[in-house]
């Protein structure tokens, strides 16, 4: 079916409107996935708070104008499935790399992050990224050991002067008596 002038305006409007907040992108090609594969990749998509789109290369030249995935233009060929990351930089990578293992004909094509363009084999890389809560998580842990060392140390001293006033003190006891 034939898209309209209108239609189209609209599409690009909202791909460029969610490409322009985004923090990665990820392209492939979905050739091969039946209704219910899309179906199940959509709904894990809205779970992971993944903006994931199949538009025409066309219109996704035209949207990705202007953002910093503009790099991804040259891989828009053949039936395209664009996902992209809003909230962390990983989350379409782990998307369709999860995706990807229980069913072989999709075929990542590109990433995009920062106005990289990565290749399909970097994918791992990019999956593995910590989510935002996980790296606030290590950026705190690595704030605070060098505080808990401290009062580690800090402990240890009386600590150790209580031990050896006891060790005294019985040693003591064991004379007198």
């Amino acid at each position: 079916m034939a898209l309209k002038l209108d239609d189209k305006k609209a599409i690009v409007a909202e791909v460029n409107e969610a490409a322009g907040s985004a923090l990665a992108a990820v392209l492939a090609d979905y050739r091969g996935l039946n209704v219910s594969e899309m179906t199940e990749l959509r709904v894990k998509a809205r779970d992971s708070n993944v903006y994931l789109r199949v538009i025409r290369n066309t219109l996704a030249r035209r949207a990705m104008a202007g953002t910093e995935f503009e790099c991804l233009t040259e891989a828009f060929t053949g039936p395209s499935l664009l996902a992209l990351s809003v909230e962390d930089p990983g989350a379409a990578a782990r998307l369709m790399k999860d995706f990807a293992k229980s069913h072989d004909k999709l075929q990542v094509r590109a990433l995009a992050i920062g106005g990289e363009l990565l290749d399909p084999s970097r994918l791992d890389a990019v999956a593995s990224l910590p989510t935002r809560d996980e790296a606030l998580a290590m950026l705190m842990g690595t704030m605070l050991a060098p505080i808990t060392k401290l009062a580690q140390t800090l402990n240890a001293v009386p600590s150790k002067l209580v031990r050896t006033l006891d060790a005294v003190r019985v040693q003591k006891e064991e004379q007198a008596a």
